[in-house]
């Protein structure tokens, strides 16, 4: 089969659990085309060098600076809407030219085929990725979760099949209510859970820990609050002889190259044959709370008892009024906790 494999660029988690899917289609002999645009189409293409690959459309969208993003999300609506017309227009070009039997798209709304159009007399199936099919809205908002949760559910009912990349066990679940619904509507289309999606290996016990770092810093999400936190973190070390802190900002577009800052280094981004060792060898691990986050440090058992004495060191901080990493901050701690 010839599959497209799609994900948002919205920091780079959605193109970092891609990364297992495009391997295993692979390792099953398919070819695959990778899709996207900015940092995320980046990391598809540092993985998968010998790939062939699509621009999609671009998707530039900033957080307001302050704690709350409502505002920001609201502005941003529009731009959302016509960018998902645009990926829809970029998709229908692209099927003219070549048939694909397969669409992985992660958060990508318009690349959906229209069953009405011209393009569907080509047998092309259609998936969507997303670990959100309940909503959750801020504080003072929670009475239209319902009504946003069904907006989505009007997204991916476009799609052939949803993929949740998590367990349907919610007492196993990694998302918890965020990959769950009540919502009889929404539960009624073609959901499938296909377990946890992470690029770092399911048995890390064979990798040998570098404990060259104290602290490890594994920043990604929109800016300003990416270059918020790093300046948040830099502040916080860099008056002190040590710990040795390493700082990774996941900023695929820049060169390779290394800063020394007395105690602290900092690197634009790395290879996970440089970044687990280094995960695995850490005292304490400071992350985004997103959810392709969560994957790869349950993947690497550093959220519970798989790694003696890792579970105590991971600090998750939620990017300010983002209620799905804050909810994620809180069930995580509550989880560990209860260990």
């Amino acid at each position: 089969m010839k599959i497209l494999v799609a994900p948002l660029n919205w920091g780079l988690g959605h193109a970092s659990r891609c990364i297992p899917l495009v391997q295993r289609f692979l390792d099953e002999g398919h070819e695959v085309i990778l899709g996207g645009d900015g940092e995320s189409l980046t990391l598809l293409r540092k993985h998968f060098p010998k790939l062939r690959y699509v621009y999609l459309a671009p998707l530039n969208l900033h957080y307001s600076k302050g704690q709350r993003q409502v505002w920001a999300m609201l502005k941003a609506l529009p731009q959302l809407f016509f960018w998902a017309l645009k990926d829809h227009a970029i998709l229908k070009a692209i099927l003219r030219e070549e048939p694909i039997d397969q669409i992985i798209s992660d958060n990508r709304f318009g690349l959906y085929v229209n069953q009405q159009s011209a393009i569907s007399n080509q047998p092309c199936e259609t998936v969507y990725i997303t670990h959100q099919l309940h909503i959750m809205l801020p504080r003072g908002w929670k009475w239209a979760e319902s009504i946003a949760s069904r907006i989505h559910a009007r997204v991916y009912t476009r799609f052939n099949k949803v993929w949740v990349p998590d367990y349907e066990d919610i007492d196993k679940s990694l998302a918890g209510e965020l990959s769950h619904t009540k919502n009889v509507q929404c539960t009624m289309y073609n959901i499938q859970y296909i377990g946890p999606l992470s690029r770092f290996p399911s048995n890390p016990l064979t990798t040998n820990p570098i404990t060259q770092y104290d602290i490890v810093a594994v920043l990604s999400g929109l800016e300003p609050h990416r270059t918020m936190l790093e300046q948040e973190i830099i502040a916080r070390y860099s008056n002190q002889q040590s710990p040795s802190v390493l700082i990774v900002q996941g900023l695929m577009s820049r060169p390779n190259t290394r800063i020394k800052r007395g105690n602290i280094t900092i690197v634009p981004y790395m290879n996970d044959a440089e970044l687990v060792p280094a995960l695995l060898g850490a005292k304490h691990i400071i992350v985004r709370s997103g959810y392709s986050t969560i994957m790869d440090l349950a993947a690497l058992g550093l959220l519970d008892s798989k790694i003696e004495n890792h579970k105590s060191k991971i600090e998750l901080i939620p990017t300010p009024g983002q209620p799905e990493q804050e909810y994620l901050a809180a069930f995580w701690a509550q989880k560990t906790a209860a260990k």
